[in-house]
């Protein structure tokens, strides 16, 4: 019988991988939480084991070889399998225990995630949820690379190689200074906005793209970009223009102390949808529809039967 191949352990691959991804030993060696000389010597021993140069040092910055780019990736994939292995038998315990690494979206997080967590608490006391609070698409990144479990975003948006389940509709809202002619309308659509200075979040946000699928134009209008839906706020508040929110951000209070007035928007892409996104490898599924029901009764704007989507 052959002997058997040495191979590299998950704590060098996991050291390797957080290297490509900072591109510095010293931040590196924080996100693993070891000292920067035993990542170091971990990296070392690892291309040692292999036989090859995976990372070029300079006193000024550090690069990874074009193999170690290669096996860097391939690291991910080993281990987000590896992460899989670990929640497969702890789904084989009590439903919603352990450890939960979530990633959601700003435009959520903050609305949601307070009216959600006091009942996730009482119902699952033994899940403990970690939460990273990051655009779309590098959750979706983090996702791929094992680094994240679950994902709660916004839809239309698309997670190629990912399973889903939108559980949920949230209207938009169109948001204007007070005195505008809007305050005489119980309801807008899409083509009142046209001719109107629409105030965007930066790229990167869904809820840009959103907001300019409902006013039927492809490109940002000229004006100021916010980072966030409060900075949004804060600027229809001084006239600058007019926005979208979404129903929970108005619920969760995101306009009270300013004068700025809301009116609920109709027609073709009036409302965004809510759900949650995983890879297809995680042995988590049942647990992640129980916390999808959590997650709907709690936001109140079920989807309409059959408009749900799972695969």
């Amino acid at each position: 019988m052959p002997a058997a191949k040495p191979l590299p352990s998950l704590r060098q691959l996991r050291h390797l991988v957080a290297v490509a991804e900072l591109g510095h030993f010293g931040r590196a060696a924080e996100s693993c939480f070891v000292t920067q000389s035993s990542l170091s010597a971990s990296i070392k021993a690892l291309e040692t084991l292999l036989g090859r140069i995976l990372v070029e040092r300079t006193r000024r910055r550090v690069m990874m070889t074009p193999l170690g780019s290669e096996v860097a990736a391939r690291a991910r994939r080993l281990l987000a399998d590896a992460g899989d292995i670990v929640d497969l038998v702890a789904a084989s315990g009590a439903p919603l225990a352990g450890t939960l690494r979530l990633g959601v979206i700003p435009t959520i997080g903050p609305f949601l995630l307070p009216r959600v967590m006091p009942a996730l608490r009482r119902a699952y006391p033994e899940l403990k949820i970690y939460l990273r609070e990051e655009q779309t698409a590098p959750l979706i990144e983090g996702l791929a690379a094992g680094a994240l479990d679950l994902l709660l975003i916004a839809f239309p948006y698309p997670v190629p190689g990912m399973e889903t389940h939108v559980f949920a509709t949230d209207p938009f809202f169109v948001a204007f200074p007070p005195a505008h002619p809007f305050a005489d309308r119980e309801r807008l659509t899409g083509p009142d906005l046209r001719g109107e200075e629409l105030l965007l979040l930066d790229d990167g946000h869904c809820l840009r793209d959103h907001a300019l699928r409902v006013r039927g134009i492809g490109a940002p209008p000229a004006g100021f970009q916010a980072t966030s839906l409060p900075t949004l706020v804060q600027m229809v508040d001084g006239g600058l223009g007019l926005t979208l929110l979404p129903k929970m951000a108005i619920d969760g209070g995101i306009v009270r102390g300013t004068r700025v007035q809301t009116r609920p928007l109709e027609g073709r892409g009036a409302s965004r949808r809510i759900g949650l996104a995983w890879r297809p490898s995680s042995a988590r599924k049942d647990e992640f529809a129980l916390l999808a029901g959590v997650f709907r009764d709690e936001l109140g704007t079920p989807l309409p039967p059959g408009r749900g989507r799972k695969g």
